[in-house]
């Protein structure tokens, strides 16, 4: 008898050291998750980016060229990303909607962070760091579904060391507007390259310059993050992803459809599986982000929109899908589809112009009123004309390898034909298959109810500016059926 509970207890210690020694082995996920930014970074090739940091990363890392978010704007693309379910799935895609307990998210619908714990990592969404840095994590979330505050285990970098493995977000928001050119050396407008789409005019290059001023100081932060993961011991055993919510805030960025609202940078840093310095052109989603860390935590990521995108379970993508829907005061819905070289964009509501007015917008980019202004005075080009158009075609479609910019609607052209009709069968599936939500009609109550809260933070923000009363604002506040 004492022979078998000898035994047994020998099982025991043993079974508990074998997970204990599997737990061990588990790597550390971190995220670091810039704002509002482009592939604005020296290391694909922009000669005014100041990034020595960000560029010393990629020669640790895989860089990928072809990453894309699921929307142009932050909640739309965090709610995805972070459930691994497209936003028009999971009916959160209307910017800024659904934050009162009055929306949950559906059944099934769960967190990265509520999967990470059964595998027995710790989560955080870092805001506080060690004090030497001199700066913060975002913290944000941001995301059209009811928050209750438990997403995450702690805020704090100081738990992640005695909590290994573990899952954690640094948000960075320097690239997010309004612009205050924190630079230590102030980017030189005339060294600024515009794409073709925009006006060279001088307030347009000032505020390309002072973006790229942002993203100088985001480079500062990301490298202090790399040395704080070095003198803690954390780099060896941390799979570290870079990336933003979604593109830049420019004319035809942020918002839009546009391959400048939902192009990404993204780089991997796991020698174990990634070789250094390399780079892919491979079509990668930010919802395979979210299925490739659940992949290196030892779980399975069946059921989600995403899939691995390098390791042993990886998978090729061959289409890269994205929605576009109401944004604060702004309704629209347009869906996208491309492959590695052709995009086809449905817009839903052609009657509206490309330019809507967006209040939040109008007092933060002012590269909006300028290309207004220089269109009435005729000083456009026809490409950057096109886009001040007051309706739009009912679809549009782009040979991205020739006009990367997408200045040169196809859909009409006769040699373009079979690659819009198979575009055309890709998106009515994806459409089918994911339920999208886009077509439902939004409550009318909900929606006084956002803009009016909406509209309040930017009245707020028209008053740093020393901007006077938005009569648009104004309306949305005193919308019937909303209490002040």
């Amino acid at each position: 008898m004492n022979s078998v509970l000898k035994l047994i207890g020998f099982l025991f210690i043993e079974t508990a050291m074998l997970s204990a020694a599997a737990e061990a082995m588990k790597p550390n996920i971190l995220w670091i998750i810039a704002e509002d930014a482009c592939k604005d970074f020296g290391c694909y090739g922009v000669e005014a980016a100041r990034t020595p940091n960000i560029d010393r990363l990629a020669t640790e890392s895989c860089l990928y060229h072809n990453a894309f978010a699921t929307g142009p704007v932050c909640s739309t693309s965090r709610s995805a990303f972070m459930t691994g379910l497209y936003q028009t799935r999971i009916g959160a895609q209307n910017h800024r909607s659904h934050r009162t307990r009055d929306f949950v998210r559906p059944a099934g619908v769960r967190l990265i962070t509520e999967r990470m714990r059964e595998a027995g990592y710790f989560t955080a969404n870092v805001r506080a760091l060690p004090p030497e840095l001199g700066f913060t994590g975002a913290g944000k979330t941001d995301w059209n579904f009811f928050d209750d505050g438990k997403a995450f285990d702690s805020m704090k970098w100081s738990a992640l060391k005695s909590h290994q493995p573990f899952y954690a977000q640094v948000n960075l928001h320097e690239t997010h507007r309004p612009y205050y050119r924190a630079a230590k050396n102030p980017t030189d407008p005339a060294k600024v390259k515009l794409p073709p789409y925009l006006a060279d005019d001088a307030v347009i290059r000032a505020d390309w310059a002072a973006y790229l001023d942002e993203v100088a100081v985001l480079d500062e932060k990301v490298g202090a993050l790399l040395r704080l993961l070095d003198s803690e011991g954390l780099r060896d055993n941390t799979v570290l992803f870079v990336f933003s919510d979604h593109g830049r805030e420019d004319f035809r960025g942020k918002y839009f459809p546009s391959e400048q609202g939902f192009e990404v940078p993204l780089m991997v840093r796991w020698p174990a599986l990634l070789k250094p310095g390399s780079s892919s052109d491979a079509l990668v989603s930010l919802l395979d982000v979210h299925a490739t860390s659940l992949s290196l935590a030892g779980l399975n990521a069946e059921g989600l929109d995403g899939a691995p995108f390098f390791g042993p379970d990886a998978k090729k993508r061959e289409f890269i899908f994205g929605a576009r829907d109401r944004i604060d005061d702004t309704p629209d819905r347009v869906r996208t589809v491309r492959d590695a070289r052709f995009k086809l964009m449905r817009n839903y509501e052609p009657q509206r112009p490309y330019l809507q007015r967006m209040a939040y917008a109008e007092v933060t980019n002012p590269s909006y009123n300028r290309m207004r202004q220089l269109f009435a005075d005729g000083k456009l080009t026809a490409d950057q004309s096109k886009f001040m158009a007051t309706q739009r075609p009912t679809e549009e479609l782009y040979d991205l390898q020739n006009d990367p910019f997408e200045l040169h609607n196809l859909v009409d052209d006769p040699a373009h034909h079979a690659t819009l009709g198979h575009l055309r069968q890709q998106l009515d599936a994806w459409i089918s298959e994911t339920h999208d939500q886009g077509a439902i009609p939004e409550d009318t109550k909900t929606v006084a109810e956002d803009l009016k809260r909406n509209a309040k933070g930017e009245q707020k923000l028209r008053a740093e500016f020393g901007l006077g009363p938005n009569d648009v604002l104004l309306k949305t506040l005193n919308q019937p059926g909303t209490k002040p």
